[in-house]
C-alpha cells in the first residue's frame, strides 16, 4: 500500500463531490424518512403480533 498515491486517490475525490442542490437534498431526505418510518411501523406491527400471542411480552 503506497500512502502517497492513496492520498491523490482520496484528493481526486474530494475534488469531484458537489454540494447538492435542495430539491436533491430534499428528496434524499424525504426517502431516509419514509424509511426510518416504514421500519418503525414495521416493528411497531411485530410488537402487537407477539403481545398478542400467547405467553407474549
Amino acid at each position: 500500500m503506497e500512502v502517497p498515491k492513496d492520498l491523490s486517490s482520496y484528493v481526486r475525490v474530494l475534488k469531484l463531490a458537489s454540494t447538492p442542490s435542495t430539491e436533491e437534498f430534499s428528496q434524499v431526505s424525504l426517502i431516509a424518512g419514509a424509511g426510518i418510518v416504514f421500519v418503525g411501523f414495521l416493528g411497531f406491527v411485530i410488537f402487537v403480533i407477539m403481545s398478542l400471542l400467547p405467553g407474549g411480552v
